[in-house]
């Protein structure tokens, strides 16, 4: 899950993570009142789901509280476009209206969790405002790394190492000591999965805040943080994905025109690469689940057909754990309730799998069975086509 800029904040500083002083808003006349407030020039910021938002021209320096609300009616509503969000963009419901502070420096800081060591990792750079991702391909040398014990979390002498670095001394080291620190504790106790600053200010007074944060946690614990889960912004998620949720479906919207009913994240994955391979291209990831129910499936099946985009179906099913029977059963209702007009390929193996394929051929449905994986991915190419 992810949340907005000022929310990933108000976790941070919760943990003890230097922050501008700012409030959000939602109208050109809140950003006006909160500037006035705040005194001085502010900066006004697009809160989306993506990055990239300065370039984008999401991100703008206000003078006076007049400005402060000239700017806020030119971004609220507008349609953000950057790399991030994909040429549909995403609508800019709210800003955030914070104090302009005098910059020094700008370094980046960031914790993700390092699968081949199997432990999270405080990165750092010098290259602060860039995505990370062009520091990696650009400077790879240029990115500091320490993993820490997510029990014992980031030691001193770990922290103390990056600030040095970074060139940092005297209170400022201290200031950067403490916020990495601090940071490093806000992503185990809110069981994040990425926790990132970028970038990191230093001011002209030698002091370190967060200018800007980033933050996405882990689904299967938000059970165990409510306060984190209620900062979900369905406005920011795509409505299919959403829909998917409510069944606990596992369900990623892709730009192909294929759509995909698997069970099983591995199986998911190579369906999708059999169906390129064969010149197709998947219009989702939908994993049902080892232990789907009718209803999942009906569910599941009422998504992917929803999807304009969808211009045939290729359900790729080994029932191990969920029945082949039961699972027919579930599309043959979708489909019936649906008035599919999409051509439907169906590949099943496994648990009770002749029922299930007598299930699909009894139902009057044009479902076209498939032996194998390579002959579902190329009849389901070709009706697409």
């Amino acid at each position: 899950m992810k949340v907005h800029e000022y929310q990933a904040k108000q976790i941070l500083a919760g943990h003890g993570v230097a922050i501008p002083r700012g409030r959000l808003a939602t109208t050109p006349d809140e950003a006006r009142r909160i500037a006035e407030e705040l005194g001085g020039p502010v900066v006004v910021k697009a809160q989306v789901h993506a990055g990239g938002r300065g370039k984008a021209g999401g991100v703008k320096l206000a003078k006076s509280p007049q400005e402060a609300e000239a700017v806020a009616a030119a971004i609220l509503g507008m349609k953000l476009v950057s790399r991030q969000t994909g040429p549909e963009g995403k609508i800019v419901r709210k800003v955030l209206v914070e104090e302009g502070v005098a910059i020094a420096r700008e370094l980046y800081v960031g914790v993700v969790l390092d699968r081949a060591v199997g432990l999270p990792v405080m990165m750092a750079s010098k290259f602060g405002g860039m995505e990370i991702e062009e520091v990696a391909a650009e400077h790879p040398e240029a990115i500091l790394k320490e993993h820490f014990d997510p029990v014992l979390g980031l030691h001193p002498f770990q922290a103390r190492k990056l600030g040095f670095a970074l060139e940092l001394g005297g209170d400022t080291l201290k200031q950067f000591q403490r916020l990495v620190m601090a940071l490093a504790k806000a992503y185990n106790e809110s069981d994040a999965s990425l926790a990132e600053i970028n970038p990191l200010l230093v001011t002209a007074a030698g002091g370190v805040m967060a200018l800007d944060a980033k933050m996405t946690f882990d689904d299967n614990a938000l059970s165990r943080q409510p306060a984190i889960a209620a900062m979900r912004d369905l406005d920011e998620e795509d409505p299919y994905e959403v829909e998917a949720s409510k069944y606990d479906l596992n369900y990623i919207k892709l730009d192909g025109n294929i759509g995909c009913m698997v069970n099983g994240a591995g199986l998911a994955m190579a369906t999708m690469d059999i169906i390129k391979h064969h010149g197709g291209s998947p219009a989702n990831f939908l994993d049902v689940g080892g232990g789907a129910s009718q209803e999942r499936v009906e569910a599941a099946f009422r998504i992917l057909l929803s999807d304009p985009a969808v211009k045939a179906v290729l359900i790729n099913i080994f029932g191990g754990i969920v029945r082949c029977d039961m699972l027919a059963a579930g599309v043959v209702a979708a489909a019936k309730n649906l008035a599919v007009k999409v051509p439907i390929v169906a590949r099943l193996e496994g648990t009770n799998v002749e029922e299930g394929r007598r299930i699909l051929a009894e139902s009057g449905l044009a479902i076209q069975p498939a032996a194998s994986m390579a002959d579902a991915a190329a009849k389901v190419v070709a009706a697409a086509r």
